[in-house]
Parts: structure tokens; sequence; C-alpha cells
């Protein structure tokens, strides 16, 4: 066994003893989520757990971003991202630690993407090697970010100088609960998750009264028209090995039945892997509206706003294959390949920001005999809750632990683990 298989294990060897306490603040997370830019309570909770182990504690940065630099002698540094917030969604999956919480309006508020859990996880890690200093060498850097459902949190720390708070990582890693096998640990070099970007395309007519179209120019039609138009995007304009998914996701026109009115509303979201891609369906998107727009001789063209977006995230391929073979060593059967995922993350621009490369993978969090079962039914789409549903969440055990070990063991690859 190599010095640095053992000081892997060695370090984790400690998980038992904080086991119990791991699987309360879990629980405790749960039950208190908070909306983007709202996590005053998990961040302060966090700052607290990591200032008493001993590290260099920045609150506050970006909002309620939480930073904890542990420097531990010479070697590489390596930041870990772990992220914080909630959705505003009513929890429905019954646990006796379901979350009852509300926001500021008392909509609903719930953990229902996971982030509770790797928020869990990398507390776990970072206890862990502050306990066992003498197996390692080199910066640890525990970065806890808001807001990354709605997209803006990793730029809101950096725009707070995050650069210059702590020292240039390395090498950049994060993870993230996904719907497969609780205890799976998965990896994909390249392209791993997709960018996102949102648009709203507003039509103009001109109102007139129900009984008399003639008089107007509808854009309800005109609308309707361009939703239709829209999916012929991906059928037929992008190459069909270039994975694109285009989602017109609400429209709007009028206030009653006996109208016309003056203007419609769509916003779509699309979602693509490549900046070639991207800019292709963008391009498509302009043109359709204002070809539909004259067809239906709007009075005038149409106003289309790009309004919100998400990064790819493409994952170094050196880094990658790095962390995959810690993972096999340590996970064995247990590490596999993550399938491309069409979901969007803000995660990439911490590394762009410190020009530094990294690796992001997927953890499995569905207890097995229910997912075995339902992939045997052929219903996993239907039993499983995925991310973002009301009934999701992890299941604690293996789910937990295997965050925990997986965060270690990527950490130490880059940390000296040589016995000291």
């Amino acid at each position: 066994m190599s010095g640095r298989t053992t000081s892997v294990s060695r370090v984790l060897t400690g998980l038992d003893a904080i086991r119990q306490d791991l699987e309360a603040c879990y629980r405790d997370l749960h039950a208190h989520p908070e909306l983007g830019h709202q996590e005053q309570r998990t961040s302060a909770r966090v700052a607290d757990r990591l200032r008493a182990w001993g590290y260099e504690v920045h609150e506050h940065v970006g909002g309620t971003g939480v930073v904890g630099v542990l420097a531990n002698g010479a070697g590489q540094a390596v930041l870990f991202r772990a992220d914080m917030d909630a959705l505003p969604i009513e929890e429905r999956t019954g646990l006796p630690y379901a979350s009852a919480a509300t926001d500021c309006d008392d909509g609903p508020v719930a953990h229902a993407c996971g982030h509770d859990m790797h928020v869990t996880c990398l507390l776990g890690a970072a206890q862990l090697l502050a306990q066992a200093r003498d197996l390692w060498g080199g910066t640890f850097i525990a970065l806890f970010q808001p807001a990354e459902e709605p997209g803006d949190g990793a730029k809101a720390m950096i725009a707070d100088r995050l650069t210059g708070r702590v020292p240039r990582p390395d090498v950049c890693l994060a993870q993230h609960v996904l719907p497969y096998p609780a205890g799976r640990v998965l990896t994909r070099p390249g392209p791993a998750l997709s960018a996102a970007d949102n648009y709203r395309v507003i039509v103009h007519g001109r109102s007139a009264h129900g009984s008399a179209p003639d008089k107007g120019v509808d854009p309800v039609v005109m609308a309707s028209m361009l939703v239709v138009r829209l999916q012929t995007v991906v059928s037929r304009e992008v190459a069909p090995l270039s994975p694109v998914v285009l989602t017109v996701g609400s429209i709007h026109a009028g206030r009653n039945p006996n109208n016309i009115p003056d203007s419609a509303e769509i916003q779509l979201n699309v979602r693509t892997y490549g900046d070639d891609t991207r800019r292709q369906v963008k391009t498509a998107i302009t043109r359709i509206a204002n070809a539909e727009s004259a067809a239906s001789d709007a009075p005038e063209p149409p106003e289309i706003d790009h309004f919100g977006s998400f990064p790819p995230t493409v994952n170094d391929q050196e880094t990658t294959e790095k962390v995959a073979a810690a993972f096999s060593a340590f996970f064995a059967d247990r590490a596999g390949t993550l399938d491309l995922q069409t979901a969007s993350e803000d995660f990439s621009e911490i590394p762009k920001a410190f020009g530094a490369p990294f690796t992001y993978w997927g953890i499995g969090c569905v207890d097995t005999v229910a997912y075995e079962a339902a992939a045997r039914r052929g219903t996993l789409s239907s039993d499983i809750p995925v991310n973002h549903n009301a009934a999701f969440a992890p299941v604690i055990q293996p789910t937990l632990d295997t965050g925990v070990q997986a965060a270690v063991v990527a950490a130490l690859a880059y940390l000296g683990t040589e016995e000291k």
C-alpha cells in the first residue's frame, strides 16, 4: 500500500467519530433552508465550525459567502466549493426533519436540490483534514457559496475581492448529489454540465375588439407561431450530434377573452455545450422572432432580451483523470462515469477567476433498493424524484459518508499526502 493511500485511509479513520454530529448537522440544515443571498443562518453555522477547527475564516464574501483557509506548510493549494442556497419549493418528502420554513413573503422554502448535503460533506472533509494535519501538506480552502440557484452567487463572491482574500488555488473541486444509487461517485472529463441562457421575447401587435380581429394585429397568434417555430431550431438547424435543449417556459398576453392585446411575451431557456452552438441558437431565436413579426405585419419589431445565463461546466482533462484515478483506487467499483448533464451551474466562474483548472463530479443519493427496483420496472423517471422535485431528498447514508470521503480523497490527491 502506497504512502498516499495509507494517508487517505488514516485521515478518513476520523469519520467514525464525527459521523453522528455530521448527520445531525445535515438534518438541521435541511430543516432550515434559506434562499439565495439570504443564507445568514447557514453561513453563521459554517463560519463557527471552521473557526473552531483553526481555519482562517472570511465571512460575508459576496454577501453571505464564507471561505475557510487552512494553511499547513509547503504544498499545493486546493479549493473545494459547496453551494448553500435552497429553493422556493414546498417540501413533500414526509421526512421527520422536513422543512417548514418560509421566506420573507411567507412562501415555502426547501432544500430540494441537495445543497444542504454539499455543505455538510465539505464541513466533514474540512474537519477531518484539520484533525490530521500531520498527514498532508499544503493549503485547503473550503468555500461555501451563496446563490447558486439564481446563478449570481459565484460572481458576487468574485466581485467582492475573493481572489485577493485567499491564496490562489492550484486546482478547484466541487461535487453535486444526483439521482443515482447512493454510494456511487461519477466523474466526466470535458463537458459535464450545459450552459444555460434565458431569453425574453416581446412581440408587438395592435389591439382591437375580439369581434373585429381584422382591425388589429394579433400578437397572441404571433407568439403561438413563434413557440411552434422555435421547436424546429433543435430538430432542423442544429447538428444531430450537438446536444441542445430549448424550452419555452412562459407565455403571457392579454387580460380578458374579448380583446386582442397590444403585445405578447414568451420566455425561453436554452441549454448548450459549445460556444458555436450557443451562438447558432441565439442567432436563430433572433431571426425567427423578427421573421414571425414581419409575417404578421407587426407595427414594430420584437424586443429580445437575454436576461440570465450560466456558463458551461467543462472539466479539465488532466485534473479529472487524476481525481478519477484516486476515486477508482478508493471506491473501486463504486466509481464510474457521469452521464452528460443538461443542468447548469455557476461553479466554473470561481476557477475561471483564479485561472485554475477544475473538476466537478456527481454523488449518487438515492436508496439503492428503490433505484434498482425502479430500473427493473423501467420507471426511473416517474418513481425516483430528481433535483428540484418537491419529494427530492438524499438518503443520509451512505450519501453523507460517500460525499465526505470523495472530498477528502480528491483533495489529498493534491495535498502532498506522503507521510511526514
